[in-house]
């Protein structure tokens, strides 16, 4: 078999909804692993019946390690310089998949190679240049190794997979409206709960829904803060970042800053923290809004849109939602469950939503 069924309708929403791809335009269509190649084979297959033109590039998980390991700012740049960055700048759109079985593959690489990887290739190349003036979207790709990360039998995961990237997301689209509204209106946001109470400003900022145009699966609604306004403490669940797990991560911030942190692995922790200024200040704010996914995965795609989350991230801001962060890292660490205040007033309690203008954005109206 070419591909399944599932692929091609998930090939045909990626390229119709949320790129909305056109004749004649350029796609770069990228996947790392070969366990995607079904994907892979059903994006160039849709790609070609529009009359679009596919760059496809299949990519070695352990050969990328290898250049991590192996790789100095001087190579980096001559790689960012030479082939990708003038092949990303003829894209028109480009579809990133991650099909990696093991998500702690470069989690032996030093933190002064991904430094280095970060600053000379991928800033210039997918932060600066892909994110900013192409279409894009990027997904994982269902596999025993994932569905063991979700504790769930492989056949299982893979039917949860497909829901949750393959939701109704012109509903949620709808539903998130009440709130988006509510949000262009607050100045100061808080989350109270366990280990978590944190408050920040918000106040002129842009927000971005997201109902299938950029992430796979999606639902989320997101902004910046104020950079020297944030104050308190925050804990997260666990997260993989570089190759590297933890099972929590806890910070406290004081004028924008973290000042302090623990975590399950503080040595690396206080590495990435290192990596520049804006490693200890957040670039992005979120609530997490897809009501299929329930708890997290070690996999940032899917445990960033968990109902019932937000997202408060280290690192670089995104230009379509500044607040002039700049950094080599953009770690989204989750926190599930917080009670949320806007202007002091409750509207989640835990991960629900309490007034009648949001009621729609929870699960039991949003399955139904």
């Amino acid at each position: 078999m070419l591909y399944s069924s599932e692929d091609l309708k998930l090939a045909t929403q990626l390229l119709t909804h949320s790129l909305e791809l056109e004749p004649g335009e350029n796609i770069l269509l990228q996947s790392i692993g070969a366990n995607s190649i079904g994907l892979m084979r059903a994006l160039v297959k849709k790609t070609r019946d529009i009359q679009a033109h596919p760059f496809v590039q299949i990519e070695d998980p352990e050969i990328n390690r290898m250049l991590l390991e192996l790789g100095d700012p001087a190579f980096w740049e001559h790689q960012a310089n030479t082939d990708q960055l003038p092949l990303m700048k003829q894209m028109d759109a480009f579809i990133g998949i991650r099909g990696s079985e093991n998500i702690y593959e470069n989690s032996s690489v030093s933190t002064q190679a991904n430094n280095a990887y970060s600053e000379k290739f991928l800033n210039p190349v997918h932060f600066k240049e892909r994110v900013n003036n192409t279409r894009w979207c990027v997904l994982r790709y269902p596999s025993a190794a994932f569905a063991m990360n979700a504790k769930m039998p492989t056949e299982e995961f893979r039917k949860f997979y497909y829901k949750a990237c393959l939701f109704d997301y012109e509903r949620l689209r709808q539903a998130m409206k009440p709130l988006e509204d509510r949000l262009r209106q607050t100045d100061i946001i808080r989350l109270k709960g366990e280990g978590t109470d944190i408050r920040f400003s918000v106040k002129d900022q842009n927000w971005i829904p997201c109902f299938g145009k950029r992430n796979i699966p999606d639902g989320e609604l997101f902004t910046s803060p104020v950079l020297s306004s944030v104050e308190g403490k925050i804990r997260y669940t666990a997260s993989v970042y570089q190759g590297k797990p933890f099972e929590f991560v806890s910070l406290t911030v004081q004028d924008g800053v973290v000042i302090d942190f623990d975590s399950s692995d503080n040595n690396a922790l206080e590495k990435i923290l290192d990596t520049d200024e804006g490693a200890r200040q957040f670039g992005e704010f979120s609530f997490g809004l897809n009501p299929v996914i329930k708890q997290p995965m070690y996999d940032i795609l899917f445990d960033e849109k968990i109902y019932g989350s937000n997202h408060l991230t280290l690192g670089n801001d995104y230009e379509m939602a500044p607040n002039g962060n700049e950094s080599n890292i953009h770690w989204d660490l989750v926190c599930i469950g917080a009670d949320v205040y806007l202007d002091g007033q409750l509207v989640r309690k835990g991960r629900d939503f309490t007034t009648d203008d949001l009621i729609g954005l929870n699960p039991d109206k949003l399955l139904n």
